[in-house]
């Protein structure tokens, strides 16, 4: 209560502020940004604390891009600056690299089979990976297509065929572990930018269109592509699917938290608490059905949680390091979030205690 009241006092002392001082621009702008920080917090919930520990990655400059879950519970990243993908084991404590045979191949996003193999996009030389992690042997699978190659995120559907986002390619990729073989569609809408993408819970792949205010689908047959707009002026960077199927996206540009129904391709959003410029990144849901998220527009990069039963914000939480901009987390059964901080050369675990 004494939190809440104190926030209320603060938004009411930077108001007057403003109105105090409207003619300065840059203050208004100051106190505007500091009023949605406090109005975030205030309209929180305190029930859910947020725990991260973190833990330096052993190359300096490695830049871990993104965290994987592994089928054994080990955190893996990309480390797209010493050209290596890390395994972490939460457990023991123990950090392992492995070395990339194509050099400055930029490993960019991951994910693991259910064999416990990493398939990774290498962003910087146009080919999907696979690593075996028992051998250490990496496995390349060149694009098809020249103007594909830049790899963005990859994601497995149920039936273990490997989707793709190509950004600049503006393309969604697709490749049969099976037969290596890849296929590749372009993206209806021109230098769309291709982003993070999720599949649903019948298998439909969804992915941002970070360069428009565009998510969209691809069938997983045909490999069709269906568009979704969305208010004029977003940017979805990263989307995250609940078990209903609702799909929740991070709109980089303008500081929103926004959610997709494809049923009926309308589209809400709510303000996050850092406001305007708080560019939200990494996105995720855990089992309980809370959607999570970083503000990386702040200093430091912040977690927040939001209940899609109730629309209700949990209280930010700073991340220790500052994070360096979180731009992908994995969420675990058990509920737990797996980031990379790629600015800070660290990886973390963040718990949620009720």
């Amino acid at each position: 209560m004494r939190r809440t009241t104190m926030a209320v006092l603060v938004v009411a002392l930077i108001v007057f502020l403003g109105a105090l001082f409207n003619h300065n621009p840059q203050f208004a702008r100051f106190a505007a940004k500091q009023a949605a920080i406090a109005q975030g917090a205030s309209g929180g919930s305190s029930s859910i604390r947020v725990i991260l520990k973190e833990w330096e990655v052993p190359t300096p400059n490695s830049h871990p891009h993104d965290p994987a879950l592994a089928p054994d519970g080990a955190l893996w990243y990309t480390g797209q600056g010493s050209n290596t993908l890390g395994r972490f084991d939460p457990m023991t404590g123990k950090m392992q690299e492995f070395h990339l045979k194509t050099p400055n191949s930029g490993p960019h996003g991951l994910v693991a089979d259910r064999a416990g193999n990493i398939w990774f996009t290498a962003n910087s030389k146009g080919y999907i990976g696979m690593l075996n992690p028992r051998t250490g042997e990496v496995t390349e699978y060149p694009l098809p297509d020249k103007g594909a190659d830049d790899p963005h995120t990859p994601v497995f559907d149920q039936e273990g065929t490997l989707w793709f986002t190509v950004q600049a390619g503006n393309e969604v990729g697709r490749l049969d572990p099976r037969t290596g073989m890849i296929m590749l569609k372009k993206v209806p809408t021109p230098h769309a930018l291709p982003y993070g993408i999720a599949v649903n819970s019948k298998g439909v792949p969804f992915f941002c269109e970070f360069g428009t205010n565009k998510l969209a689908r691809s069938d997983p047959r045909t490999m069709d592509i269906t568009e979704y707009p969305l208010p004029d002026g977003a940017r979805p960077r990263r989307l995250a699917i609940t078990s209903n199927d609702m799909v929740y996206y991070s709109d980089y540009a303008r500081g929103y938290l926004g959610r997709l129904d494809p049923a009926t391709g309308k589209a809400e959003e709510w303000t996050s608490p850092g406001g305007a410029d708080s560019e939200p990144y990494a996105i995720t849901v855990t089992p309980d059905g809370m959607v999570w998220y970083v503000e990386t527009g702040l200093t430091p990069n912040r977690i927040i949680g939001f209940d899609p039963t109730t629309q209700i914000f949990s209280i930010p939480t700073p991340i220790p390091s500052g994070g360096g901009v979180v731009r992908n987390m994995v969420a675990t059964p058990e509920g737990k979030l797996y980031l990379a901080c790629s600015g800070v050369n660290k990886i973390g675990i963040a718990e949620m205690l009720h």
